[in-house]
């Protein structure tokens, strides 16, 4: 049977850079669950599956780490980062405050032709069928809404947000039953913006995001309370 790295290696992506291609597949690997908190990334073996040296590797690994989603244990080298709930929960207060200012500032501003492009991505988020697919529709939906606000570091300092915390997300997507839910709240906060209401679009996303928070610390303390490894 092939190994996980064997498997992404494999995995078709746009052309690239070297360190670029890696760091993007090990990405998606990352994310979707397939390289589990922990796992040691040894640079002579990511090397040989991706027919590269070790030095695109290496550069692919820092850009991760720098992300979030790898870290440089001593005499180890690198592996997969885990985050604690404390670190999660604190990101999520932290995204909540930002996105807050993200619609506020937008609302006012979006127009009629970006509205229906969000609109599109909670009707694809509505169909979709796998927590990947969801990931993806649900970061379209709400950084649609926040670009009206014409802050571009704001929406990197999101997004990054976002990066640290997706594959945590997509497992609680994958056994949510909660869906039904975030979908009105995101019918809600749709609706503010068409309101072009700032108080609203902004008191509606921080909830949403601190509870959407919340219902992932709940699920990884019992994840991880049963053995989990996230």
């Amino acid at each position: 049977m092939p190994s996980v790295l064997e498997l992404v290696a494999a995995q078709k992506m746009p052309r690239l850079s070297a360190s670029d291609h890696v760091a993007q597949t090990l990405k998606k690997a990352i994310v979707d669950g397939l390289l589990p908190a922990g796992e040691l990334l040894r640079q002579d073996e990511i090397a040989a599956h991706f027919h590269v040296s070790k030095i695109p590797v290496r550069e692919a690994l820092k850009h991760l780490e720098a992300k979030g989603l790898v870290t440089f244990l001593r005499n180890r080298g690198a592996v997969v980062a885990s985050l604690s709930t404390a670190e999660i929960d604190e990101y999520m207060e932290i995204r909540a405050m930002l996105e807050a200012r993200a619609a506020r500032l937008s609302a006012p501003l979006i127009s009629d032709q970006v509205i229906e492009q969000a609109r599109h991505h909670l009707d694809e988020f509505g169909r979709a069928g796998d927590a990947g697919r969801w990931g993806e529709l649900n970061w379209l939906f709400h950084s649609t809404l926040y670009a009206a606000a014409g802050r571009p570091i704001l929406l990197a300092e999101i997004r990054s947000l976002y990066n640290k915390v997706e594959r945590y997300v997509r497992a609680l997507l994958s056994v949510t039953t909660e869906m039904p839910k975030t979908q009105h709240e995101h019918a809600e906060i749709l609706g503010a913006f068409v309101r072009r209401d700032p108080d609203a679009a902004a008191e509606l996303t921080r909830a949403h995001v601190l509870d959407a928070g919340a219902s992932l610390v709940t699920y990884l303390n019992d994840h991880r309370s049963r053995g989990g490894n996230t």
